[in-house]
């Protein structure tokens, strides 16, 4: 039987972002589609996160945890819901109210798609910026396209359940590009297709951002070290996993240096080298 509406779970980690929180919330609950559960998982915040909650009553599920971080949130609101499609929202973004019903109609349209993601409006500090072209979201098979730099957005995105069992959840001891990690788990076999309409709102420049407190490249070297030794990539893939892995360990390293960490940074250049004469 054919479900005309199938559930779509949101899923809306939050850590003390009370102060943009109620944005996105109204932003799920104001969607034209009629089908939707949406979960917060509250990441252990100290603010005044739960009162504000508990003026939504009935309207969303709410789970709490102590402070595990971005992964651990999402994986438990995505473990615990039951929608046959997963939407993730992160609480300082907001959509526009089309969004859940726009991509519902691709994948009605394109019944062998796994995975979709929208355009962004990106705001910054309040005011609307212009993505840089490097930015520029491919669609279709884009792993190449993304090893330099995550090219989906956590907020723009929506998959079927089974993704997860085929590629996995969110990798729960990074604290930043965590998302880089799982969409090249996912694109190295599957297509990513962008719907090109602006539909979410992408906010940033605050200064809560995780981005300000950790070096991203330290851990997209992780991600990039752990695919190719998964064995799931083909030899085209290692060889450009294996030149980008390269590159970004140098940057790091010589970084390193420079900011007075030589130990750290000799690591990481010998990794780059090492990596070099396997190129």
């Amino acid at each position: 039987m054919i479900i005309k509406h199938p559930l779509v779970s949101v899923i809306m980690p939050t850590y003390n972002r009370a102060w943009t929180l109620k944005d996105a919330l109204d932003s799920v609950l104001l969607q034209d589609y009629p089908n939707i559960e949406l979960i917060v998982i509250d990441d252990g915040s100290e603010d005044d996160t739960q009162e504000l909650l508990a003026t939504y009553k009935n309207e969303i599920t709410v789970l709490c945890q102590e402070n595990k971080g971005v992964s651990a949130a999402r994986n438990k609101g995505i473990r615990q819901s039951r929608g046959q499609f997963i939407a993730l929202l992160d609480s300082d973004d907001a959509w526009d109210k089309r969004k859940i019903s726009c991509q519902m109609d691709f994948f009605n349209n394109n019944p062998e798609a796994l995975i979709c993601q929208t355009e962004e409006i990106w705001i910054r500090n309040g005011r609307k910026v212009n993505p840089k072209l490097k930015h520029k979201k491919p669609s279709g098979m884009i792993f190449e396209a993304s090893l330099n730099l995550c090219l989906v957005s956590p907020s723009a995105v929506m998959m079927k359940r089974q993704l997860f069992d085929m590629k996995g959840y969110f990798n729960e001891d990074f604290m930043v590009c965590e998302d880089y990690d799982l969409w090249l788990r996912v694109s190295s076999t599957l297509p990513v297709f962008l719907i090109d309409k602006p539909y979410t709102i992408k906010r940033g420049g605050h200064k809560d951002q995780l981005s300000n407190f950790h070096s991203q490249d330290k851990f997209r070297i992780r991600s990039l070290s752990s695919l190719i030794e998964s064995g799931n990539l083909t030899l085209v893939q290692i060889a450009k996993a294996k030149k980008v892995l390269k590159k970004k360990c140098t940057i790091y390293g010589e970084g390193c240096i420079k900011r007075g960490k030589k130990e750290e940074g000799e690591y990481y250049l010998s990794i780059g080298r090492s990596v070099g004469r396997s190129v």
